[in-house]
């Protein structure tokens, strides 16, 4: 038993031996020491999905080489990982680090489209859309930030090849916007707040009036006037 015991514990120091070889330790450095290598290491594990390990070897390289050829895109590459994980707050400080810094860059239109993608995913709840609960209430601010982060983009860059996505994105936006506003709506329609009821569909008519929110803004306008006393005339000639 004892001998069993003893071979047991000799073959566990063999593998452990055998898992941080001379050989792997020499690769790893050399790895480290090759700003190319690394990169591509980095590279990889984003194609692969491993944004985690990404994010680390990225760190990696940004400690070891921050005036090197890659610095620029590896601070581009970690804006994309931290979206990736979610991490919101790093990947706005990372953007606003490299719009500060590098305002003429080449790639500036994709830093920008990737903040209105940061605040635009800010501002989603995927567990609430998966179970399909409906939260028009929350607070819209990133959502605001998102829209005029995709504003800001297409005025500087209305070329770009992020042009048309951040369009698209901004019509979303503004469907978000208006139906916050509609549930604010209806949160003083509640209380019998009609005026404060009509503004709020009033603006949703001024500021978004290609959206489908509409038609309830109008509603919410009609019979909030009609308990104020006011005719359907006054309401036009207001709008």
């Amino acid at each position: 038993m004892k001998l069993r015991i003893s071979l047991l514990l000799a073959l566990s120091v063999m593998l452990a031996a055998c898992s941080s070889s001379p050989d792997d330790e020499a690769r790893d450095s050399r790895v480290l020491n090759d700003a190319d290598a690394l990169y591509q290491r980095a590279q990889t594990n984003i194609a692969a999905g491993n944004f985690s390990t990404a994010q680390e070897i990225l760190q990696q390289h940004a400690t070891r080489y921050p005036f090197g050829p890659y610095a620029h895109q590896v601070q581009m590459d970690r804006i994309y990982v931290y979206y990736k994980l979610a991490n919101i707050d790093k990947a706005l400080a990372e953007i606003d680090r490299f719009m500060q810094l590098n305002p003429n860059h080449p790639n500036l239109d994709y830093v920008m489209y990737m903040r209105g993608l940061v605040n635009h995913r800010a501002d989603s709840n995927t567990m609430q859309d998966l179970v399909g609960i409906d939260r028009s209430d929350r607070d819209p601010s990133k959502a605001e930030e998102a829209f005029n982060d995709f504003s800001r983009l297409l005025r500087q860059f209305p070329d770009s090849k992020y042009a048309a996505d951040a369009k698209q994105r901004m019509i979303a936006i503004k469907s978000r916007l208006a139906s916050y506003e509609i549930a604010v709506a209806r949160y003083y329609m509640k209380r019998e707040a009609w005026l404060a009821a009509a503004n709020r569909g009033k603006y949703v008519l001024e500021n978004y009036p290609d959206v489908p929110e509409t038609e309830n803004a109008l509603a919410i306008m009609m019979q909030s006037y009609d308990k104020l006393g006011l005719n359907c005339a006054m309401m036009h000639a207001q709008h």
